[in-house]
Protein backbone atom coordinates (compact mmCIF):
# COMPACT_ATOMS: atom_id res chain seq x y z
CA UNK A 1 0.00 0.00 0.00
CA UNK A 2 2.57 2.22 -0.28
CA UNK A 3 3.06 5.17 1.87
CA UNK A 4 0.08 3.66 4.01
CA UNK A 5 1.83 0.63 5.05
CA UNK A 6 1.63 1.23 8.36
CA UNK A 7 -2.22 0.66 8.54
CA UNK A 8 -2.53 -1.67 5.76
CA UNK A 9 -1.44 -5.23 4.73
CA UNK A 10 -1.95 -7.05 1.65
CA UNK A 11 -2.68 -10.51 2.47
CA UNK A 12 -3.79 -11.89 -1.00
CA UNK A 13 -5.43 -11.81 -3.97
CA UNK A 14 -7.74 -13.64 -6.06
CA UNK A 15 -9.91 -13.63 -9.13
CA UNK A 16 -12.03 -15.91 -11.87
CA UNK A 17 -9.30 -15.76 -14.01
CA UNK A 18 -6.60 -17.75 -12.42
CA UNK A 19 -3.67 -16.73 -15.03
CA UNK A 20 -4.37 -12.95 -13.70
CA UNK A 21 -4.35 -13.42 -10.20
CA UNK A 22 -1.51 -15.93 -10.36
CA UNK A 23 0.62 -13.10 -12.66
CA UNK A 24 -0.70 -10.36 -9.74
CA UNK A 25 0.09 -12.58 -7.19
CA UNK A 26 4.13 -13.34 -8.36
CA UNK A 27 4.80 -9.93 -8.97
CA UNK A 28 4.11 -8.28 -5.98
CA UNK A 29 4.75 -11.67 -3.61
CA UNK A 30 1.18 -12.26 -2.78
CA UNK A 31 -0.46 -15.26 -1.95
CA UNK A 32 -2.96 -16.32 -4.06
CA UNK A 33 -6.21 -17.71 -3.45
CA UNK A 34 -7.76 -20.40 -5.36
CA UNK A 35 -11.02 -18.09 -4.94
CA UNK A 36 -13.33 -16.10 -3.18
CA UNK A 37 -14.71 -18.25 -0.96
CA UNK A 38 -10.63 -19.34 -0.09
CA UNK A 39 -10.39 -16.13 0.81
CA UNK A 40 -13.22 -15.54 3.06
CA UNK A 41 -12.54 -18.57 4.94
CA UNK A 42 -9.10 -16.93 5.69
CA UNK A 43 -8.91 -15.59 9.21
CA UNK A 44 -5.84 -13.92 8.36
CA UNK A 45 -8.23 -10.98 6.16
CA UNK A 46 -10.02 -8.37 7.56
CA UNK A 47 -11.18 -6.29 4.50
CA UNK A 48 -12.36 -7.16 0.97
CA UNK A 49 -11.02 -4.91 -1.47
CA UNK A 50 -13.62 -5.28 -4.19
CA UNK A 51 -12.22 -4.08 -7.70
CA UNK A 52 -14.17 -6.37 -9.51
CA UNK A 53 -16.04 -4.42 -13.09
CA UNK A 54 -19.05 -2.68 -11.56
CA UNK A 55 -21.82 -5.32 -12.35
CA UNK A 56 -20.10 -7.87 -9.66
CA UNK A 57 -19.93 -4.93 -7.00
CA UNK A 58 -23.18 -5.55 -4.95
CA UNK A 59 -22.77 -9.61 -5.19
CA UNK A 60 -19.19 -9.96 -3.76
CA UNK A 61 -19.53 -7.57 -1.35
CA UNK A 62 -22.65 -9.31 0.32
CA UNK A 63 -20.98 -12.18 0.56
CA UNK A 64 -18.12 -10.77 1.89
CA UNK A 65 -20.16 -9.26 4.50
CA UNK A 66 -22.23 -12.33 4.96
CA UNK A 67 -18.66 -14.14 5.62
CA UNK A 68 -17.79 -11.23 8.34
CA UNK A 69 -15.52 -9.28 6.66
CA UNK A 70 -15.50 -5.35 6.22
CA UNK A 71 -15.47 -3.84 2.73
CA UNK A 72 -14.23 -1.27 0.53
CA UNK A 73 -15.50 -1.55 -2.84
CA UNK A 74 -14.61 0.09 -6.00
CA UNK A 75 -16.90 2.63 -7.60
CA UNK A 76 -19.80 2.52 -8.11
CA UNK A 77 -20.54 1.19 -4.20
CA UNK A 78 -22.79 -0.92 -6.94
CA UNK A 79 -26.02 -0.30 -9.76
CA UNK A 80 -28.97 0.18 -7.73
CA UNK A 81 -29.56 2.36 -4.55
CA UNK A 82 -31.82 -0.10 -3.33
CA UNK A 83 -29.18 -2.84 -2.86
CA UNK A 84 -26.98 -0.27 -1.32
CA UNK A 85 -29.02 0.22 1.36
CA UNK A 86 -29.26 -3.51 1.66
CA UNK A 87 -25.46 -3.35 2.01
CA UNK A 88 -25.33 -0.56 4.26
CA UNK A 89 -28.18 -2.24 6.12
CA UNK A 90 -26.35 -5.44 6.39
CA UNK A 91 -23.07 -4.01 7.57
CA UNK A 92 -24.41 -2.35 10.22
CA UNK A 93 -25.82 -5.26 11.62
CA UNK A 94 -23.01 -7.30 11.43
CA UNK A 95 -20.86 -3.92 12.97
CA UNK A 96 -18.71 -4.54 10.18
CA UNK A 97 -17.33 -1.17 8.03
CA UNK A 98 -18.14 -0.70 4.22
CA UNK A 99 -16.39 2.09 2.30
CA UNK A 100 -16.02 2.88 -1.41
CA UNK A 101 -13.97 4.62 -4.22
CA UNK A 102 -13.08 7.16 -4.93
CA UNK A 103 -11.02 8.72 -2.46
CA UNK A 104 -8.99 11.31 -4.43
CA UNK A 105 -10.91 13.93 -2.20
CA UNK A 106 -8.75 12.61 0.90
CA UNK A 107 -5.77 13.70 -1.26
CA UNK A 108 -3.96 17.59 -0.82
CA UNK A 109 -5.94 19.16 -3.57
CA UNK A 110 -9.71 18.87 -2.83
CA UNK A 111 -8.78 18.55 1.56
CA UNK A 112 -7.20 21.78 0.23
CA UNK A 113 -10.45 23.50 -0.86
CA UNK A 114 -12.47 22.31 1.44
CA UNK A 115 -10.25 24.22 4.28
CA UNK A 116 -10.80 27.18 1.96
CA UNK A 117 -14.33 27.02 2.15
CA UNK A 118 -14.84 25.89 5.36
CA UNK A 119 -12.46 29.46 6.70
CA UNK A 120 -14.55 31.39 4.47
CA UNK A 121 -12.36 32.38 2.09
CA UNK A 122 -15.01 32.89 -1.09
CA UNK A 123 -18.02 33.41 1.05
CA UNK A 124 -21.00 31.38 0.92
CA UNK A 125 -20.67 28.76 -1.86
CA UNK A 126 -23.69 29.25 -4.06
CA UNK A 127 -23.13 27.64 -7.44
CA UNK A 128 -20.61 25.13 -8.66
CA UNK A 129 -19.74 23.31 -12.40
CA UNK A 130 -17.75 20.51 -12.79
CA UNK A 131 -16.91 18.87 -16.03
CA UNK A 132 -15.34 15.83 -17.32
CA UNK A 133 -14.91 15.10 -21.03
CA UNK A 134 -13.12 13.28 -23.24
CA UNK A 135 -13.43 11.27 -26.28
CA UNK A 136 -13.84 7.92 -24.13
CA UNK A 137 -11.14 5.06 -23.08
CA UNK A 138 -11.28 2.93 -25.90
CA UNK A 139 -7.85 4.38 -27.22
CA UNK A 140 -5.98 3.60 -23.98
CA UNK A 141 -7.91 1.17 -21.99
CA UNK A 142 -7.39 -2.55 -22.72
CA UNK A 143 -10.41 -4.02 -22.07
CA UNK A 144 -12.73 -0.65 -22.98
CA UNK A 145 -16.35 -3.21 -23.73
CA UNK A 146 -17.39 -2.84 -20.07
CA UNK A 147 -17.73 1.07 -19.99
CA UNK A 148 -20.34 0.74 -22.91
CA UNK A 149 -22.43 -1.80 -21.25
CA UNK A 150 -24.92 -1.19 -18.07
CA UNK A 151 -23.07 0.31 -15.40
CA UNK A 152 -20.81 2.53 -17.69
CA UNK A 153 -20.87 5.04 -19.67
CA UNK A 154 -19.22 8.30 -18.09
CA UNK A 155 -21.70 9.35 -15.33
CA UNK A 156 -20.99 5.98 -13.64
CA UNK A 157 -17.01 5.85 -14.43
CA UNK A 158 -16.17 9.36 -13.75
CA UNK A 159 -19.41 10.75 -11.31
CA UNK A 160 -18.19 9.28 -8.77
CA UNK A 161 -15.15 11.48 -8.61
CA UNK A 162 -16.52 14.41 -9.35
CA UNK A 163 -19.18 14.03 -6.80
CA UNK A 164 -17.61 12.91 -3.96
CA UNK A 165 -15.33 16.51 -4.27
CA UNK A 166 -18.74 18.50 -4.67
CA UNK A 167 -20.72 17.00 -1.53
CA UNK A 168 -17.28 17.40 0.41
CA UNK A 169 -17.06 21.21 -0.70
CA UNK A 170 -20.79 21.70 -0.69
CA UNK A 171 -22.63 19.26 1.28
CA UNK A 172 -25.34 16.60 0.72
CA UNK A 173 -27.50 16.92 -2.70
CA UNK A 174 -31.74 17.33 -2.22
CA UNK A 175 -32.24 17.43 -5.99
CA UNK A 176 -31.45 16.08 -9.25
CA UNK A 177 -32.76 16.69 -13.10
CA UNK A 178 -30.61 16.27 -16.28
CA UNK A 179 -30.60 14.79 -19.21
CA UNK A 180 -28.19 12.10 -21.12
CA UNK A 181 -27.86 11.31 -24.83
CA UNK A 182 -25.85 8.95 -27.16
CA UNK A 183 -23.49 10.03 -29.41
CA UNK A 184 -22.52 6.90 -31.38
CA UNK A 185 -24.04 3.86 -31.89
CA UNK A 186 -21.21 2.03 -31.97
CA UNK A 187 -16.90 2.66 -31.00
CA UNK A 188 -14.15 0.97 -32.54
CA UNK A 189 -11.11 0.24 -30.13
CA UNK A 190 -7.70 1.48 -31.00
CA UNK A 191 -5.92 0.27 -28.45
CA UNK A 192 -4.04 -2.88 -27.70
CA UNK A 193 -4.99 -6.07 -27.53
CA UNK A 194 -8.40 -5.68 -28.99
CA UNK A 195 -7.61 -3.27 -31.66
CA UNK A 196 -10.34 -3.01 -34.49
CA UNK A 197 -12.94 -4.70 -32.43
CA UNK A 198 -16.10 -2.53 -32.89
CA UNK A 199 -18.61 -2.69 -29.76
CA UNK A 200 -22.22 -1.47 -29.40
CA UNK A 201 -22.57 1.61 -27.43
CA UNK A 202 -25.66 0.68 -24.82
CA UNK A 203 -25.59 3.54 -22.45
CA UNK A 204 -25.65 7.13 -22.65
CA UNK A 205 -22.03 8.90 -23.68
CA UNK A 206 -22.86 12.85 -22.59
CA UNK A 207 -24.75 13.66 -19.45
CA UNK A 208 -25.91 16.94 -18.17
CA UNK A 209 -26.93 17.44 -14.54
CA UNK A 210 -28.50 19.87 -12.20
CA UNK A 211 -28.02 19.76 -8.49
CA UNK A 212 -29.50 21.32 -6.07
CA UNK A 213 -27.53 21.10 -2.49
CA UNK A 214 -29.55 21.01 0.76
CA UNK A 215 -27.67 24.64 1.32
CA UNK A 216 -29.48 26.19 -1.42
CA UNK A 217 -26.74 26.48 -3.99
CA UNK A 218 -26.86 24.99 -7.12
CA UNK A 219 -24.28 22.89 -9.35
CA UNK A 220 -23.91 21.92 -13.10
CA UNK A 221 -22.58 18.19 -13.54
CA UNK A 222 -21.09 17.49 -17.04
CA UNK A 223 -19.81 13.91 -18.17
CA UNK A 224 -19.09 12.57 -21.57
CA UNK A 225 -17.51 10.47 -23.68
CA UNK A 226 -18.25 12.37 -26.99
CA UNK A 227 -16.03 15.45 -26.93
CA UNK A 228 -12.79 15.83 -29.23
CA UNK A 229 -11.70 18.97 -27.02
CA UNK A 230 -12.41 21.72 -24.87
CA UNK A 231 -11.37 24.71 -22.76
CA UNK A 232 -13.39 23.64 -19.76
CA UNK A 233 -12.40 23.79 -16.53
CA UNK A 234 -12.40 20.41 -14.01
CA UNK A 235 -13.91 22.56 -10.93
CA UNK A 236 -15.23 25.52 -9.94
CA UNK A 237 -17.13 26.70 -7.06
CA UNK A 238 -18.44 30.22 -6.65
CA UNK A 239 -18.98 32.19 -3.65
CA UNK A 240 -20.37 35.60 -2.46
CA UNK A 241 -16.71 36.87 -1.71
CA UNK A 242 -14.66 35.14 -4.47
CA UNK A 243 -14.39 31.82 -6.31
CA UNK A 244 -12.11 28.67 -6.80
CA UNK A 245 -10.88 27.17 -9.34
CA UNK A 246 -11.08 23.32 -7.89
CA UNK A 247 -8.03 20.67 -9.36
CA UNK A 248 -9.14 17.36 -11.18
CA UNK A 249 -11.01 15.89 -9.07
CA UNK A 250 -9.28 11.87 -10.11
CA UNK A 251 -5.76 13.51 -9.12
CA UNK A 252 -4.50 14.06 -5.34
CA UNK A 253 -2.40 16.73 -5.71
CA UNK A 254 -3.28 20.77 -7.02
CA UNK A 255 -3.16 23.04 -8.42
CA UNK A 256 -5.41 24.96 -6.21
CA UNK A 257 -6.66 28.89 -6.95
CA UNK A 258 -8.75 31.51 -5.71
CA UNK A 259 -10.11 34.67 -7.07
CA UNK A 260 -11.93 36.75 -4.85
CA UNK A 261 -14.35 39.67 -4.77
CA UNK A 262 -12.49 43.03 -6.23
CA UNK A 263 -9.00 41.46 -7.32
CA UNK A 264 -8.07 41.42 -10.68
CA UNK A 265 -5.67 38.00 -10.20
CA UNK A 266 -5.80 34.59 -9.12
CA UNK A 267 -3.86 33.36 -6.59
CA UNK A 268 -2.26 29.89 -6.43
CA UNK A 269 -2.61 28.47 -2.74
CA UNK A 270 -0.35 26.28 -0.83
CA UNK A 271 -1.79 22.59 -0.56
CA UNK A 272 -2.28 21.39 2.92
CA UNK A 273 0.38 18.39 4.09
CA UNK A 274 0.16 14.68 2.93
CA UNK A 275 -1.11 12.79 -0.39
CA UNK A 276 0.05 15.08 -3.13
CA UNK A 277 0.92 12.46 -6.02
CA UNK A 278 -1.44 9.24 -6.57
CA UNK A 279 -2.01 7.92 -3.65
CA UNK A 280 -5.02 5.37 -4.52
CA UNK A 281 -5.96 3.29 -1.51
CA UNK A 282 -5.68 6.00 0.93
CA UNK A 283 -9.22 5.83 1.50
CA UNK A 284 -9.06 1.65 2.42
CA UNK A 285 -6.08 2.98 4.84
CA UNK A 286 -7.95 5.66 6.24
CA UNK A 287 -11.14 2.94 6.65
CA UNK A 288 -8.70 0.75 8.44
CA UNK A 289 -7.30 3.14 10.56
CA UNK A 290 -10.91 4.74 11.55
CA UNK A 291 -11.55 0.70 12.46
CA UNK A 292 -8.54 1.15 15.03
CA UNK A 293 -9.48 4.20 16.67
CA UNK A 294 -13.45 3.81 16.77
CA UNK A 295 -14.32 6.78 14.63
CA UNK A 296 -16.27 6.94 11.39
CA UNK A 297 -14.45 6.59 8.06
CA UNK A 298 -14.75 9.03 5.30
CA UNK A 299 -15.01 7.53 2.26
CA UNK A 300 -18.28 5.78 3.02
CA UNK A 301 -20.80 3.68 1.87
CA UNK A 302 -23.46 6.10 2.76
CA UNK A 303 -21.46 8.80 0.56
CA UNK A 304 -21.13 6.48 -1.89
CA UNK A 305 -24.78 5.63 -2.08
CA UNK A 306 -25.99 9.58 -2.10
CA UNK A 307 -23.42 9.87 -4.93
CA UNK A 308 -25.16 6.46 -6.62
CA UNK A 309 -28.29 7.76 -6.37
CA UNK A 310 -27.65 11.40 -7.24
CA UNK A 311 -26.08 9.73 -10.57
CA UNK A 312 -29.16 7.52 -11.15
CA UNK A 313 -31.48 10.24 -10.69
CA UNK A 314 -29.56 12.39 -13.38
CA UNK A 315 -30.39 9.32 -15.82
CA UNK A 316 -34.30 9.11 -14.43
CA UNK A 317 -34.89 12.96 -14.59
CA UNK A 318 -33.95 12.45 -18.75
CA UNK A 319 -36.45 9.93 -18.95
CA UNK A 320 -38.79 11.09 -16.83
CA UNK A 321 -38.71 14.83 -17.85
CA UNK A 322 -39.19 15.08 -13.69
CA UNK A 323 -37.00 15.98 -11.03
CA UNK A 324 -35.89 13.50 -8.48
CA UNK A 325 -35.69 14.13 -5.33
CA UNK A 326 -32.99 12.44 -3.05
CA UNK A 327 -33.82 10.14 -0.76
CA UNK A 328 -31.05 9.48 0.94
CA UNK A 329 -28.74 12.64 2.44
CA UNK A 330 -24.94 11.98 4.15
CA UNK A 331 -23.40 14.16 5.81
CA UNK A 332 -20.25 16.15 4.56
CA UNK A 333 -17.07 14.10 5.55
CA UNK A 334 -14.65 15.54 7.71
CA UNK A 335 -11.25 16.04 6.67
CA UNK A 336 -8.59 13.37 6.61
CA UNK A 337 -6.97 13.01 10.30
CA UNK A 338 -3.70 15.33 10.84
CA UNK A 339 -2.03 12.11 11.66
CA UNK A 340 -2.65 10.35 8.44
CA UNK A 341 -1.58 13.70 6.45
CA UNK A 342 1.88 14.15 8.40
CA UNK A 343 2.49 10.16 8.19
CA UNK A 344 2.68 11.21 4.46
CA UNK A 345 5.14 13.57 4.63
Amino acid sequence: MGAFSPWTRLAGVTDKDADRAGNVAKKYGLKRFASLEDMLECADVDVILNTTPPAFHYGVALVALKAGKHVYNEKPICLDPKEADGLLELAVSKGLRIGCAPDTFLGAGIQTCVKLVDDGWIGRPVAATAFMAGRGPENWHPYPEFFYKPGGGPMYDMGPYYLSALVSLMGPVVRVSGSAGRGLATRTITSEPLRGRVMDVEVPTHIAGTLDFESGAVGTLVTSFGVCAHNLPFMEIYGTEGTLSVPDPNTFGGPVSVRRLGEDEWHKMPLVSGFTENSRGLGLAEMVSSIEEGRAHLASGVLARHALEAMRGIYEASESGAYHTMKSRCEKPGRLPAGMAVAAG
